[in-house]
């Protein structure tokens, strides 16, 4: 994702949490003392609605059926992680609430929301909680894992596990796969508002390439973000790029990225790699959410190699995605994940030193899939009777 975030308050930094239990979910972990909890509530930031998001269009009701959530079917879901344990304990205290309160959860709306009086009960009950958390890291990965818990339940039976749009237009059989070339590996840094989320583009990436060559990172869930991290420093820190412009003290373009210890050899693509891929993280959230997700990346680089200064790379060249038709960006010259993507490899596929690597047609494969998820929401929307055109949000042309 390429965009050019508001600033916010830092976030108080990772610590990893024990097995929560209700009904406190979550508690404070053994070792040194907290981060300062910085004095901007993260309340604030996860009651914002971006306008993104209230776009959308909503999800059919449906009840959260079906008991705890697996691993099995969590990985369903797009993912090869184990079922975090957050996640796992906020699931169990919502079926836990149900069966106390006699009837069933009801879900609708963006996200998957829980809808009549079983909303206004657990909403106080999830504030309550959140309120005795003691400081701003576990408040975050409480309020991620109620965003994961509520979707994972309220699109059980309704979206495919793979492309996440309704069961009727499950656009699955007509994506393309196509292997990524094993220098690099995507990273989707994605914020848990786009968990599940029907437009949602960065869940193409695995869809096309596979969960190991762009495998999911869910921000606020500290197992997931352990596992990404653990990746970069067995690379290295000069195997990490982020596709993020202009935040870095010196900027850099995919002219930059560094292949040294590649074997450039296009007819052995097996054994190509004679060391670790090189790292590209997209932040994959609204653009509202983008500057959280910068954030916290930030941090924790800062915590590992000590460094305030990650490094970002920035495309030159970038032409407006197919779903500007469907979800206008805020400026021309911001698109979406999965557009990005495309281009970074198109501009990979420029460089001599890697064009025999046959990048221009791995990013053609994902522009043939934002086409796919484009006609599959437009089709959708013609048979409900709404627009499949949104009013233009962006402030300025691309210059």
């Amino acid at each position: 994702m390429l965009a050019r975030p508001t600033s916010i308050r830092s976030l108080a930094f990772h610590r990893r949490l024990p097995l929560p239990h209700p009904p406190a979910l979550l508690r404070r972990p053994q070792g040194p003392p907290p981060c300062p909890t910085p004095t901007r509530s993260l309340m604030v930031f996860s009651a914002e609605i971006a306008v993104e998001e209230a776009e959308e269009e909503a999800l059919s009701t449906g009840a959260g059926d079906g008991g705890e959530v697996s691993t099995e079917e969590w990985q369903r879901w797009g993912t090869s992680s184990p079922l975090p344990n957050v996640v796992s304990a906020v699931v169990r205290e919502l079926l836990r609430m149900e069966s106390l309160a006699g009837e069933k959860m009801r879900f609708g709306g963006v996200g998957s929301k829980l809808k009549g009086d079983f909303k206004d009960v657990e909403d106080k009950k999830h504030r309550a909680v959140y309120e005795t958390l003691p400081d701003s890291d576990q408040k975050l990965q409480y309020y991620s894992a109620r965003q994961i818990g509520c979707r994972l339940l309220g699109s059980r039976g309704y979206l495919c596990q793979k492309c996440w749009l309704p069961m009727e237009d499950c656009m699955c059989s007509k994506l393309a796969p196509c292997n990524l070339w094993r220098g690099i590996k995507f990273w989707l840094y994605m914020h848990p508002k786009d968990f599940l989320r029907q437009n949602n583009t960065g869940k193409l990436l695995w869809q096309v390439f596979g969960i190991q060559a762009a495998p999911l990172c869910l921000f606020g869930i500290q197992e997931q973000e352990d596992i990404m991290w653990d990746a970069f420093q067995r690379s290295g820190k000069g195997k990490v790029s982020f596709l993020y412009p202009n935040k870095s003290t010196t900027p850099k373009s995919v002219q930059d990225l560094k292949f040294d210890d590649l074997t450039l050899n296009a007819e052995c693509q097996e054994m190509e790699a004679q060391g670790e891929p090189l790292n590209l993280v997209l932040l994959d959230g609204t653009w509202s959410n983008s500057a959280a997700l910068y954030r916290r990346l930030k941090e924790r680089w800062a915590a590992i190699w000590g460094e305030e200064d990650i490094p970002c790379i920035s495309l030159s060249m970038l032409s407006a995605s197919v779903m500007h038709k469907l979800r206008p960006q805020p400026a021309w010259d911001r698109t979406c994940t999965a557009a990005a993507a495309a281009g970074l490899l198109s501009e990979l596929h420029m460089r001599p030193d890697l064009s025999a690597f046959k990048l221009e047609e791995q990013a053609e494969a994902v522009e043939c899939s934002l086409d796919v998820l484009l006609d599959a929401l437009t089709v959708r929307r013609v048979r409900l009777g709404r627009s499949i055109t949104r009013k233009q949000r962006h402030r300025r042309d691309c210059i």
